[in-house]
């Protein structure tokens, strides 16, 4: 074999497993995806839906996140995304499930963004808090739909494969963890109002009390300073007088 030959060969065996490489990744890199992917057991938390659009022809104008019913979330709220509306869907439960905040009968069943578009070579990341999170589960799956301007469904649905394989359209998932030993405490007992209390607080200007001494070394430094403008001032008088008697 020539040393053409074989370079030709080594060439495209390198293409090939390049192409290959790129065929793997490609589409991983194009999931609807849920970030970050893992949140834990007990507590709240915030995610993002982030949402890439595949199409080089359409955009994505609507997509719409079911959320478990088998183990419902208490919480949900949603962050404003701009130029996209947001509708909320709450139904009944298949089964009342008892909480710490008592039984829940009803929860949120679906978040849909519309009215808003992902262009081509774009994404867009969808923010939502929720809680509290269960315990009696390793992970919450959230069937999601995207809709193409025209008028495409992409549904990512599958579910996690048992062996580790990536189906063919995953739907988001967020990995749920023992609690801490630190945020075991703080997820059991946290509310929406405890949440956002963590937000930084707006400091409001303060004026400091002045003491006693230091008012009246403040005084002593004012008048000490007066004294020394007087003083100048007496001298700029003499020697102005003193000249003109020199000059008669």
């Amino acid at each position: 074999m020539s040393l053409s030959h074989a370079c030709r060969r080594l060439a495209a065996v390198t293409a090939g497993v390049t192409a290959l490489t790129l065929g793997l990744a490609l589409p991983a890199l194009a999931h609807v995806t849920i970030n970050p992917g893992s949140a834990e057991q007990g507590g709240f938390t915030k995610v993002a839906f982030r949402v890439p659009n595949e199409r080089d022809n359409a955009s994505t104008t609507k997509l719409e996140v079911t959320f478990p019913t088998d183990h419902p979330l208490a919480f949900v709220s949603v962050k404003p995304v701009p130029g996209w509306d947001v509708k909320v869907v709450e139904g009944k439960l298949p089964k009342p499930i008892t909480t710490e905040y008592g039984e829940l009968t009803e929860a949120v069943t679906k978040v849909t963004w519309s009215g808003g578009k992902i262009d081509p070579g774009q994404f867009q990341e969808f923010e939502v808090s929720m809680g509290t999170l269960p315990t009696d589960t390793d992970q919450l799956v959230f069937p999601t739909t995207q809709t193409y301007s025209g008028g495409e469904v992409v549904k990512w649905a599958d579910e996690p494969k048992a062996d580790g394989s990536e189906p063919e359209r995953p739907a988001p998932t967020l990995k749920l963890t023992p609690a801490s030993a630190e945020g075991a405490g703080h997820g059991a007992s946290a509310t929406p109002s405890a949440a956002s209390s963590s937000a930084p607080a707006v400091s409001t200007p303060s004026v400091a009390p002045v003491s006693a001494s230091e008012g009246s070394d403040g005084t002593a430094r004012l008048l000490g300073g007066a004294g020394l403008v007087l003083g100048l001032a007496g001298l700029v008088v003499a020697a102005f007088g003193l000249r003109r008697g020199r000059s008669s």
